[in-house]
């Protein structure tokens, strides 16, 4: 179990810091864009294609580590109202379902749409569309991690979203 916490603790600790990483790469972009618009004129590409990927990025990085906290948002109007061993069944099936979807839209149709857009590239940067489009399977990836660890935490008695 000690092992497993430490997993999590390390892609927590590797997410949250590439996060705030970005958002602080966003912040200097943005600074840049609105000075160079304002000062000269005319409007960064450049930059502008930067802040909308790394949006693109941290926007979803951030919700793998959402999802790893058990602290996204949902709908238990139902779910809240169950107790015992019914809300363990009911909370490991959504952890399942979760683990489901992230690895098939995400993981398998992230790759098949890097694969397609390989060839193609970023209008102003040069880079490939594919490599812009691998936070897509990666935070799938991670999503799937943490719903696995997710589901051994509730099997092994703990229920409460709050208490990774």
């Amino acid at each position: 179990m000690k092992t497993l916490n430490s997993i999590r603790k390390g892609i927590d600790i590797v997410l949250s810091s590439v996060c705030a990483i970005i958002f602080v790469f966003m912040v200097i972009v943005g600074t840049y864009q609105i000075a160079v618009r304002y000062f000269l004129g005319k409007p960064s590409t450049v930059s502008e294609e930067l802040l909308t990927y790394s949006f693109t990025w941290m926007a979803l990085l951030a919700s793998a580590y959402i999802f790893g906290k058990r602290d996204h948002m949902r709908m238990g109007f139902l779910a809240d109202k169950l107790k015992g061993t019914i809300k363990k069944v009911l909370e490991i099936v959504i952890e399942c379902l979760i683990m489901i979807l992230a690895g098939g839209v995400m993981v398998y149709g992230g790759i098949k749409i890097m694969d397609l857009t390989m060839t193609q590239v970023t209008a102003s940067l040069g880079v490939p569309m594919g490599v812009v489009y691998a936070v897509v399977p990666l935070s799938g990836i991670l999503i799937v991690i943490y719903s696995i660890l997710n589901i051994i935490d509730l099997a092994k008695g703990k229920t409460e979203e709050k208490d990774n």
